[in-house]
């Protein structure tokens, strides 16, 4: 009888690895569910009980080697302590990037199946996770962009300004000028955006008064089965829908449902927030973070000194903001947090540098 093969180090440390990220992944999801109901604590305890089975499978190969339960990595620790504090949607995010990087496909030890349900894991929580950002309003997004436009723009022309050489209380004076101009444009811009938004939506809205029109229609020789195909739907499908309308008519049981057109819902058209609520969101978003690069020179800061300072607290801001920007879109938060800060700071060098160049020399 042939001996079993025994696995090798770096075989069973790999494995220990896999079982202890299944098993804390499994409970992030489990605490995940419990917060939720319907189908969607469904789908998140399905995807557990895969996970349970991942660490079975993995338990199995280790067999008298499992040894005492390891910590899963860092990564997927943060998540389950963000499932027992935090909302959904950014955890989601989270696991939508961390299914869709599946270490399994590059280890040879794993399963085709285990390979191939966490890339169906991947696509479920991408359709969980859209479903909580299609649920987060425009004000969050207005809050967000807010509040990053006032960190660039306002660090760029304070040190523009600490490139001319002026004087602090002049680098003051401009950086709450910019900061109030800055939020009044953002406000009205938001405004001015939703607002257009929202009447282009209405615009679409099918007229509910239609359907006064139906009884006349002829049966035979009509044109309702072009509104249909007009809305997207094919000529086969609008002539089906078009007939079940009149046979509902005929049998005096329903009318015309002037949102069922060839696909286009009520919530296709919704724009998400009203157009003053996002205007008084991003006016303050945007405040607060313009005030950042203002703070040390309002608290009688000066020269270099007030300018660095001014620096360190927009790059941690600019960090956090792409950090979340980065956990909303399902991507590392690292990444985005240093594009953020790389973008701002570029933009800040370049107004220094020119107000080096025309600087005026001020005392």
């Amino acid at each position: 009888m042939n001996e079993i093969e025994q696995p090798s180090r770096q075989q069973i440390a790999r494995w220990r690895k896999h079982l202890a990220n299944e098993r804390a992944e499994g409970a992030v999801y489990r605490e995940l569910a419990r917060k939720k109901t319907g189908e969607e604590r469904e789908i998140l305890m399905g995807i557990a009980e895969a996970e349970s089975r991942h660490e079975e499978y993995w338990r199995g190969r280790l067999g008298e080697h499992v040894g005492l339960p390891r910590q899963a990595d860092l990564s997927t620790r943060l998540m389950a302590w963000m499932a027992k504090r935090f909302g959904s949607v950014f955890v989601l995010a989270l696991l939508q990037s961390a299914e869709t990087r599946n270490d399994y496909v590059k280890d040879a030890d794993a399963s085709e199946q285990i390979v191939a349900d966490e890339a169906i894991h991947a696509e479920v929580v991408r359709g969980l996770a859209a479903r909580g950002r299609a649920k987060m309003s425009g004000d969050f997004r207005a809050a967000i962009f807010g509040a990053n436009d006032g960190l660039v723009s306002n660090l760029a022309l304070v040190l523009g300004m600490v490139g001319t050489g002026v004087s602090s209380q002049v680098i003051l004076v401009t950086g709450l000028t910019g900061l109030l101009a800055g939020a009044l444009s953002m406000a009205a811009g938001e405004y001015v955006s939703v607002s257009s938004q929202k009447e282009l939506l209405d615009a679409n809205r099918p007229d509910p008064s239609t359907q006064d029109s139906l009884p006349k229609l002829d049966m035979e020789e009509n044109e309702l089965a072009l509104v249909y195909r007009a809305r997207g739907m094919s000529a086969a499908e609008a002539q089906a829908k078009a007939q079940d309308v009149f046979e509902h008519l005929q049998a005096d049981s329903g009318s015309w449902n002037s949102t069922d057109m060839g696909g286009i819902t009520e919530d296709d058209l919704e724009p998400g927030g009203s157009g003053m609520s996002a205007a008084i969101s991003s006016f303050f978003c945007f405040a607060v973070g313009a005030v950042i690069p203002v703070l040390p020179y309002m608290l009688g800061g000066s020269g270099v000194t007030a300018a660095v300072i001014a620096c360190v607290l927009v790059g941690i801001a600019l960090m956090t903001t792409g950090a979340v920007v980065g956990m909303l879109s399902g991507v590392a938060p690292g990444k985005r947090a240093l594009r953020q800060l790389l973008i701002g700071f570029g933009a800040a060098g370049v107004t220094f540098l020119l107000g080096s160049l025309f600087g005026v020399g001020v005392a």
